[in-house]
């Protein structure tokens, strides 16, 4: 019984250490665009979102509203479009320390 309980006890340490992972810093130029309406993501409203490595997240730090009218031509809800960008991946969400859109060619 003794040998259950130290058992159970370092797999409930295992798991909780597995939880509190540190989070992934993020750097470079990468896609971005609305989540809902270029990323196919699920959510009610018009988000900014960032795809990194082939998956895609929504943004804290900015919001798609800052960076011009997202309707408009050449808004992210209508393409993607690049950003330079440095934060980091926590729980799920890109956290943006930098976000600099690269405006687009003429």
């Amino acid at each position: 019984m003794k040998q259950l309980l130290v058992l159970f006890s370092l797999l409930a340490l295992a798991s909780c250490g597995s939880l509190n992972k540190s989070a992934e810093p993020i750097s470079g130029v990468h896609t971005i665009a609305c989540g809902k309406c270029i990323f196919d993501m699920t959510g009610d409203a018009c988000e900014l979102a960032i795809e990194v490595d082939g998956k895609y997240y929504y943004v804290e730090g900015t919001s798609i509203h800052d960076h011009g009218n997202p309707d408009a031509e050449g808004g992210m809800c209508l393409q993607k479009r690049e950003a330079e960008v440095s934060g980091q991946l926590k729980h799920g969400v890109f956290v943006a320390e930098s976000f600099e859109l690269i405006p687009l060619e003429k």
